[in-house]
């Protein structure tokens, strides 16, 4: 499916020093999803000591990236 990303999720992957590419892999190939508020969904997956955290919706067939941003593992064990 193809991703769309937020204005919001932009600012918080430059916070985060995320490229597009790691988001894009954590929605295709992630560690787990569980669900979200309001009908959202989050993929996690392990990025180097840390939990990349991808908070999205599918709509019709597009993921669209609300936020995103590096958790440390200890807090979202996965």
């Amino acid at each position: 499916m193809p991703v769309k990303i937020t204005k919001h999720a932009r600012e918080r992957m430059e916070k985060y020093e995320l490229k597009e590419e790691q988001v894009t892999n954590c929605l295709k190939k992630p560690d787990l999803i569980i669900k979200g508020n309001e009908g959202r969904k989050i993929a996690q997956k392990r990025l180097n000591g840390y939990v990349l955290r991808v908070i999205y919706e599918e709509t019709g067939n597009n993921f669209v990236v609300i936020t995103t941003y590096k958790a440390k593992r200890e807090r979202y064990e996965i």
